[in-house]
């Protein structure tokens, strides 16, 4: 790139290709970049990072200075639900759910993944690694909003002999293992929860510096169009494009009442770039728009109505299951540090979304 003599971060993205490796690449290219910063953006096929061997091969001939780790198996509700132990351990790279062994991928295990990329970015001396989390690592039953205090695993101190204070401590103290997540996407948060839990054992034990983000409902462009195996609003937008076609009904999974703050992925982007280069905790960051700005899956399906022009039947199918009915997370922290950071508004983002799904069709993912 430009300025390559003044390269001092060698900047590693794992899941380079996906919805959020995309959006990273395309704000850097844009101009978000800067002189010290080399990018390098994996694809899937540089290393099967479910080997110890070829991720540690990456790592050292790559030598990052950092990595923003997005390499995940991920999937929508209906993906989650056939396939929770893939999610967790036997995960496979993406293939359809619901639908014979036959036509599984070669596999990828989210817990070697997460395991093999921090360890090899510890052996290798890395300087910082951001993971991305999910809100779906809380437990399905609690209070909202959601905040970061709910991630702390650290054990209170207390004078020896105190030991009252010490229990009361440890039965109030908010903690994501307090309880287990919702059951249709049970694999794939217990291994993200791990991943605070290593970050905090490799600060403890050798004072790296590896922290997370928790990102709200990501979509944008490049996502994952799927009907079956993506997320809600892009596996909408596939739905509405193909009822315009056929001049069908717009049929919606579930009842459309559970809410969702839904994040842009460019937006997403640049708050990557901040908390790489200005977030100094070890400490977890939920990254999301604000409580109020939380949105129904009506709410959403309309405005894709509207940004494709669609002007048939909205029906939704209340046979189908809805997930969590909702899951508000709180970005009061994300405020105090970055108090001016203006969120792209939803209609526009689903507009310029809706806008690429029709200009890319034959190359999109779905």
């Amino acid at each position: 790139m430009e300025g390559a003599g003044l390269v001092g971060k060698h900047i590693l993205v794992t899941g380079g290709t996906g919805l959020a490796g995309r959006a990273i690449e395309k704000v850097v290219a844009d101009g978000e970049g800067q002189l010290d910063e080399e990018w390098i953006f994996m694809f899937f096929r540089d290393a099967d990072m479910m080997s110890t061997t070829e991720t540690k091969a990456l790592f050292e001939l790559c030598k990052p200075t950092h990595v923003i780790h997005l390499a995940a198996m991920v999937g929508g509700l209906f993906r989650n639900i056939c396939y929770n132990l893939d999610f967790w351990g036997a995960g496979f790279w993406g293939s359809p759910p619901c639908r014979s062994e036959k036509s599984l991928h070669p596999q990828r295990r989210n817990i070697l993944i997460n395991d093999n990329v921090l360890h090899s970015a510890y052996e290798t001396g890395v300087q910082k690694v951001v993971s991305c989390l999910s809100t779906c690592i809380f437990p399905d039953k609690m209070t909202y909003p959601i905040d970061e205090s709910m991630v702390s695993i650290s054990v209170p101190r207390h004078l020896p002999g105190d030991i009252p204070a010490l229990l009361n401590s440890l039965l109030s103290y908010p903690q994501i293992h307090n309880g287990p997540p919702h059951s249709s996407n049970f694999g794939y948060s217990y291994a993200k929860r791990m991943i605070d839990i290593q970050n905090r054992g490799y600060f403890e034990q050798h004072g790296c510096r590896f922290t997370t983000v928790i990102p709200t409902n990501v979509f944008g462009p490049h996502d994952n169009f799927n009907i079956e195996d993506g997320h809600v609003l892009p596996g909408l937008i596939h739905k509405v494009y193909l009822a315009k076609q056929t001049g069908s009904a717009l049929t919606v999974w579930g009842t459309s009442k559970p809410r969702r703050q839904f994040i842009y992925s460019l937006d997403l982007a640049r708050l990557f770039l901040w908390v790489l280069r200005e977030y100094d905790e070890v400490e977890p960051i939920i990254l999301s728009v604000g409580e109020e700005d939380e949105v129904s899956i009506r709410e959403a399906a309309e405005a894709i109505v509207e940004a494709m022009d669609f002007r048939g039947e909205l029906v939704f199918d209340t046979t189908k299951a809805d997930g969590p009915f909702k899951k508000t997370a709180s970005n009061a922290k994300l405020r105090r540090y970055l108090p001016s950071f203006q969120f792209t508004p939803f209609r526009q983002a689903v507009k310029e979304t809706c806008a690429w799904f029709n200009t890319n069709y034959a190359n999109a993912r779905k």
